[in-house]
């Protein structure tokens, strides 16, 4: 078995008698995907969130041709990365293939992606702001900025699954195999398809569509499962693990405060608000308690993000909106998603707890029982734009609305 590239070794010494061996703490070492992304002069931003990642710094990314910088926000360390990449004016980002998925958003400008393998003639469409698309596991693709002005695209990845897994860049980079049973050629491969059918883990609405012209803009069916009138699709793209999803909350409206595992992040594509993310630990009203300063807020507007629930997960997360067109995102949560993660064998129960309140054995907090400064806040928010909140007063009394009470959204 072959020495790890880059480990140090020490000298090994047995512990004396009441000693433990090792060294009991220790830093993090980088992992094959860090050494990977820096071996590109490319940063990583490492952070909760970001407000926008048009601001973001980008450097030279010579193996790309274009300018970039990964972003790894915390709690999805080793799970799936982002990096956003600059395609030069009337320029074209270096053709690639690899044996990661990836899934590009538009940010800024309008150009086409070319895709083939040497089975198949080049397949091009076209993109604009607002698109989403993926490309096939290991196909070529070239990416083309058809305007003077460089186009700038956020893209989600599972590199570091798999190059921390086989641990040679090279090979991942340059693995002949042709996945046919992701991508074979055909001339209707990349035509938007708008049929809305339930996905069999779950039955939640999903589109099976290799590409959605404007995310911006497409209908997403109801789904009322984190506030009134939530709405909600999820696209399942060139037959991939990677699981997404685009969601919109009304105006006026935010969800319940819920809590799952690590992995999901939020992206902002219209509108604009913030989050507030907290570990378990500190209870369901860490205001209340004194423990206020501890909770995370990150602010968003297109196209800002954040982790929602960092670090090592279990943190309650709530997302509002304070725009008078309310707030739409693309959610990021890698490979095989929420209906995989927390693991279990074959033909196992599990449920939405999510969508569940934590009276019923959920992990979402009622109305009822959030943080009193949760509502304050938000209402605070919305008056500094001019709007008031749009929640119905019975929320934060009962559960149940009474009869005859106003339902936002004719829920």
């Amino acid at each position: 078995m072959g020495v790890e590239p880059n480990a140090q070794l020490f000298d090994w010494r047995e512990p004396e008698r009441g000693q433990k061996a090792g060294f009991g703490k220790w830093k993090n070492p980088p992992s094959p995907y860090d050494l990977f992304i820096e071996a590109q002069g490319l940063s990583i931003h490492r952070d909760i969130g970001v407000h926008k990642v048009q601001d973001l710094p980008l450097k030279p990314w010579k193996r790309l041709g274009g300018r970039g910088i990964a972003i790894q926000l915390l709690g999805t360390e080793g799970m799936y990365g982002l990096y956003v990449v600059e395609v030069p004016g009337a320029g074209a980002l270096n053709p690639e293939h690899h044996l990661y998925e990836e899934v590009f958003f538009v940010v800024e400008g309008r150009g086409t992606t070319e895709v083939w393998n040497d089975k198949s003639k080049k397949l091009t469409f076209e993109w604009a702001p607002g698109s989403l698309f993926a490309i096939p596991l290991n196909a070529w693709h070239q990416i083309v900025n058809a305007s003077s002005s460089p186009a700038l695209l956020l893209a989600a990845t599972t590199a570091p699954n798999i190059v921390n897994i086989i641990r040679d860049a090279d090979f991942v980079m340059s693995c002949p195999y042709e996945f046919l049973n992701r991508f074979d050629g055909s001339q209707e491969y990349f035509k938007p398809v708008e049929d809305v059918f339930a996905d069999p883990v779950r039955g939640l609405a999903m589109r099976r569509t290799n590409i959605i012209p404007d995310i911006l803009s497409c209908e997403l069916p109801r789904d009322n499962r984190r506030s009134f009138d939530y709405r909600r699709i999820e696209p399942h793209m060139a037959g991939a693990n990677f699981y997404m999803k685009i969601g919109q909350y009304r105006t006026g409206q935010y969800s319940k405060a819920h809590k799952h595992s690590s992995g999901a992040i939020l992206v902002c594509i219209k509108g604009k608000g913030y989050s507030h993310t907290w570990p378990d630990t500190l209870g369901m009203r860490p205001w209340e308690a004194g423990q206020g300063d501890k909770v995370r807020k990150q602010t968003y507007e297109p196209v800002g993000m954040i982790s929602a629930a960092p670090m090592h997960g279990d943190w309650f997360h709530q997302h509002f909106g304070t725009h008078p067109e309310g707030l739409r995102l693309l959610v990021f949560d890698g490979p095989y998603g929420p209906g995989f993660r927390r693991g279990g064998a074959p033909g196992d129960g599990a449920s939405d707890l999510g969508a569940t309140d934590t009276r019923d054995g959920g992990n979402a907090i009622s109305y009822i029982d959030e943080d009193p400064q949760v509502r304050k806040s938000y209402e605070d928010a919305l008056s500094a734009e001019g709007m008031r909140s749009g929640m119905p007063p019975w929320v934060y009394t009962q559960r149940v609305p009474p009869e005859g009470a106003f339902m936002p959204g004719g829920v």
